[in-house]
């Protein structure tokens, strides 16, 4: 059975099957972490990327008075921290929002990948672009929609990526997240309906 990993980068770039061997060999060192624990602190120098296979985690920041903000849901087939190496340090927290299982792949192995398949340096730039794109969208959300609007195009959103990764139907999927980490998404201070989410399927 296929990664979520391996199908978000099939979804961006044609591989060849050595390219999905050479993947799924890479996916070696696999972890299983707690709902609420932080995978990688702001100003941190991680030594490997991290690449989520199950579960929801997100990057967020923590302000001066306490609160969060949730930046970016990373779903099953994200990469959280590709290019980490490059800045040297990380400048936002990543956290699981779930339980999660949890790929590490040392900063080599992805330096390997890039230098000798060139479908899965393809690959992870498409990756990598549409994470941007996914992000230019949230300033969007939260600078000029509305609320019902906001709340509308971020299920929206995880209908599509999670679409990608086989995890969800032509128009529903599984939103395990709370209300609280929904309104620390949303910057909405009132409560969020558990009328129409919760832990249980979403209809899109």
């Amino acid at each position: 059975m296929p990664t979520p990993f391996l199908l978000k980068l099939e979804y961006g770039a044609g591989l060849t099957d050595q390219d999905r061997l050479v993947l799924e060999r890479a996916v070696r060192d696999v972890r299983q972490f707690k709902p609420r624990h932080d995978l990688i602190l702001e100003d941190d120098s991680p030594e490997n990327v991290h690449v989520i296979l199950e579960g929801f985690a997100c990057r967020y920041k923590l302000l001066p008075d306490g609160t969060r903000q949730i930046m970016a849901y990373l779903v099953p087939g994200d990469c959280c921290d590709l290019h980490v190496p490059i800045l040297s340090r990380i400048d936002h927290t990543i956290g699981t929002l779930t339980a999660c299982k949890v790929a590490l792949l040392p900063h080599t192995v992805i330096e390997d990948l890039t230098r000798q398949y060139p479908s899965i340096t393809r690959a992870l730039w498409w990756s990598t672009l549409a994470d941007q794109g996914t992000l230019r969208e949230w300033l969007v959300n939260m600078s000029r929609r509305p609320a019902d609007k906001r709340t509308a195009h971020l299920l929206c959103e995880l209908l599509v990526r999670l679409q990608a990764v086989g995890l969800a139907t032509d128009n529903s999927f599984v939103l395990p997240l709370t209300q609280r980490q929904l309104a620390d998404t949303l910057a909405m201070t009132g409560s969020i309906s558990t009328a129409s989410c919760g832990n249980s399927g979403w209809t899109a």
